[in-house]
Order: C-alpha cells, then structure tokens, then sequence
C-alpha cells in the first residue's frame, strides 16, 4: 500500500455529491486548461469518480485521453475509528 500525503494540487478536482455528468463537466473543463487532473474522492463517492473518469475518457474525451494511474488507499478516521477509503484517478489529454 502506497501511503501519501494528502496535499492539495492545482490539478486536484474532488468529487463531491451532485449529478455525475455535471461534475465530469466540470472535471473536464479543468482538463481543458491544465492538460492533466486528478480525480480524488473518498467513501461512498468512490464509484462517483469513477463514473466521472469513464466519462471523460470514454466520451466527452475518446482518443484523446487516458488514465495514466490509479492510486487506492485507506485512512483510520480519529473521529471514530472507521476505515475511509480514498481514490486518486490521474488523467492526462493528449
């Protein structure tokens, strides 16, 4: 298991709740002006970034982008000891 620090980046775009193909288009206009982004969710949104990196990449994207690496990890809350699992998504336009 790869443990990072969690540091914001300019190429950070976390998803949050919402309508998933709003928030690809969000990522996308992102992608749009830096060439590169990292797709970050945490818990339940785990399945949203997913979604929202097949939608870039597969559609509003095909053939000009890919996913150049996918990062899986887990912290311990302090709060209440539960397991939080984090994804990192990277997509890069060619």
């Amino acid at each position: 298991m790869e443990i990072q620090e969690s540091v914001k980046n300019e190429d950070d775009f976390f998803v949050e709740r919402g309508p998933v193909l709003q928030i690809a288009t969000d990522a996308l206009m992102q992608i749009s002006k830096l060439g590169k982004i990292c797709v970050r969710a945490e818990g339940d949104l785990i399945p949203n970034a997913v979604s929202v990196a097949n939608i870039i990449t597969e559609n509003f994207l095909k053939n000009n982008s890919n996913i150049s690496k996918i990062i899986l990890d887990s912290d311990i809350s302090t709060d209440d000891g539960k397991m939080i699992s984090k994804i990192k998504i990277i997509i890069v336009k060619n």
